[in-house]
């Protein structure tokens, strides 16, 4: 049976970092399956899925001269044994709020969601009892200093193997630095139709603005806030008399069906992102 692993390679752009990257791939007798590159800002990330052969794949070797490499390179690179057709790893990123985080963690268990909850992380601790509950290892880290924070986060996605993000109202934001490491995989629902009402107070400026239709958008997560491109949508009507209270109510109920339906739609690799705009296939 073949033997699988993806390899990451991240730090500052220069010339020549996928050839040497798949180069010394190719020595170790390595069969690139998918590449996958980007610069953004300066800043350069390459992900690799690659398999060996029965037989071909020394492992120590490998991590040995891919350890040399990024010190050669002045680059971060990673390797992960992975297996053939398993179930996407998903971290779940929250606050307080709690509907968007049951919904995920009840679909996965029902087998509505094709995804392994890895863990959720949190910059508070309201949402450990649901987590524990749901048997997801829940993390608290502490978003007072947020560059140590991210840090810590990263730390933790990395060693839960984490394959996307979900921001289940998270409200915190994240740094380019973050987000350039998880281009397309980080999926957040924001409680308004997008570009309008950008920002926390989404339900509140529209019921102030006498909004009659109000809905809700699940987007990739980009360096400019609430601007990532766009997975799905949904809305309902405001009726006569409604409260904020209300509006929020309705909000948050729709908001759980949006955001899984997302995560459906790019676990389904049904997503392509070109220029900016989300195209289903």
């Amino acid at each position: 049976m073949k033997q699988f692993a993806t390899i990451t390679a991240i730090g500052r752009d220069k010339t020549g970092v996928v050839a040497r990257v798949t180069g010394y791939l190719f020595e170790q007798k390595a069969n690139i399956e998918a590449l996958e590159e980007q610069v953004t800002r300066g800043q350069f990330s390459m992900t690799i899925q690659a398999s060996w052969k029965p037989g071909q794949l020394r492992a120590d070797v490998l991590r040995a001269g891919l350890d040399q490499l990024g010190g050669a390179l002045g680059m971060e690179i990673k390797l992960r044994f992975t297996e053939p057709h398993r179930r996407q790893r998903m971290a779940v990123m929250v606050t307080r709020e709690s509907h968007c985080l049951d919904g995920l963690l009840a679909s996965a268990k029902a087998g509505g969601l094709k995804a392994e909850p890895a863990l959720v992380l949190s910059n508070r601790r309201d949402l450990e009892p649901l987590a524990r509950a749901r048997g997801v290892p829940f993390f608290m880290v502490s978003w007072a200093d947020r560059a140590k924070a991210e840090q810590r986060a990263l730390k933790l996605l990395d060693d839960h193997e984490v394959d996307f993000l979900v921001l289940a109202r998270f409200m915190k934001i994240l740094s380019p630095n973050f987000v350039w490491r998880y281009k397309n995989k980080i999926i957040n629902i924001h409680p308004s139709l997008l570009p309008s009402f950008p920002g926390p107070q989404a339900y509140r400026q529209a019921y102030e603005q006498g909004v009659k239709i109000i809905g809700v958008t699940a987007h990739f997560v980009t360096m400019r806030l609430d601007e990532g491109p766009i997975i799905a949508q949904g809305s309902f009507n405001v009726r006569p008399g409604w409260t904020l209270k209300e509006i929020l109510a309705a909000g948050q109920k729709l908001e759980t069906k949006v955001l899984l339906k997302a995560v459906k739609l790019y676990l389904a690799k049904r997503l392509d992102v070109y220029w900016g705009i989300v195209k289903q296939v």
